[in-house]
């Protein structure tokens, strides 16, 4: 049974699944970097969903002062115990680790962990989830045929089977038309509907989420010089012109399409609260070049899911270097934004009880 849109009791801190992710990677360190600061367990319960034994092994490379961390061991997750680290083990101790490489083995643990938080999640034990980074490659498996967490995720908690991948910093707000795909391929996912899709659940998730009244959202375009009218490519103005005027006859206040290179090199992101992109370099690299300590956010799902804006970082892995300020901020983003979607369900409730009173 799916539990996860019960209502948590506001005096409980929330109780955040974080996946660790491929254990040859940085995702051990960065997590275990951010659960070392104190405060973290002031406000909120962290369940470990990894392995003990593979965790030490990381902690061995780290700083002395980390190296007594203690963490409690607990089957699943409504055992977690306030103000402590709590650990699940969820693949065998015998894991072969190869710190800096891609292993089949390292690919199957880190979806062990992963499909166990969900299932998890999908009890409503576990108010939220922060995944560390997967290889995308070793991962596949019968059990595992996505191209990434957002789409194994979509699948998994979407009521809609439509989710927004969106990066989130100080600087900006970046969403997709298209995530993990071929560039040779993006052109079968710019459609009308696509846009239009994906625009209305950005628009929501601004206002829901990030509680934006009247969010600006900007659309880039597809080609060069936004197709220099058809010149370079007819997709603006068959495609995402119609898709624009369709969304702003809905009530969104979207803007474009612009031509990504001008629109990021004048600044001209700084006027929009969220950006559309078509395609998965086009948003991410002018993001990452301002800020490598972003956060991915899922929009759409039923729960909250966050990861840092980086990948395994295989070539830095078991050197004690990997910067965790990214994982560090998803941690926080999570939090936040477990306390918003609780207080809008108070808020929904209120209003509701208002009615039936009137």
């Amino acid at each position: 049974m799916d539990n996860t849109n019960e209502k948590k009791t506001a005096q409980r801190k929330p109780v955040v699944a974080i996946t660790t992710g491929d254990p040859n990677g940085i995702g051990y360190e960065v997590m275990l970097k951010s659960l070392a600061h104190p405060h973290i367990l002031e406000i909120c319960t962290p369940v470990i969903y990894g392995n003990l034994q593979v965790l030490k092994k990381h902690l061995q490379l780290l700083d002395k002062e980390m190296q007594t961390m203690p963490f409690h061991i607990i089957g699943q997750a409504d055992q977690a115990e306030q103000g402590k680290i709590n650990l699940i083990k969820c693949y065998g101790d015998d894991l072969p680790l190869h710190i800096g490489t891609s292993t089949q083995e390292g690919g199957s643990a880190s979806y062990q962990a992963l499909a166990r938080a969900c299932e998890d999640i999908k009890q409503g034990w576990a108010d939220a989830l922060v995944t560390a980074p997967i290889n995308k490659e070793n991962i596949q498996s019968e059990q595992f045929q996505y191209s990434g967490h957002t789409e194994y995720l979509t699948h998994i908690f979407s009521d809609t089977d439509q989710s927004l991948m969106m990066m989130v910093s100080e600087q900006m707000r970046v969403a997709l038309v298209s995530n993990h795909v071929a560039i040779s391929k993006v052109p079968l996912f710019i459609t009308e509907e696509n846009i239009l899709q994906k625009l209305t659940l950005l628009n929501k998730t601004l206002q829901s989420d990030f509680r934006i009244r009247r969010p600006r959202i900007a659309v880039l375009a597809l080609n060069p010089h936004a197709g220099d009218g058809g010149l370079l490519g007819k997709e603006e103005q068959d495609i995402i012109i119609p898709a624009i005027k369709k969304a702003k006859e809905a009530g969104i206040m979207a803007f474009g399409p612009y031509s990504a290179d001008g629109f990021f090199g004048a600044g001209d992101y700084t006027h929009f609260d969220a950006i559309l992109g078509m395609y998965h370099d086009q948003g991410l690299i002018p993001f990452k070049t301002l800020n490598m300590q972003g956060v991915n956010f899922t929009a759409g799902l039923r729960i909250v899911r966050t990861s840092p804006d980086h990948g395994t970082a295989y070539s830095i892995a078991g050197k004690n270097g990997a910067d965790a300020t990214s994982f560090r901020n998803a941690l926080y983003m999570a939090i936040d934004l477990v306390a918003i979607r609780d207080e809008n369900k108070e808020l929904q409730a209120k209003a509701m009880y208002k009615e039936t009173k009137e």
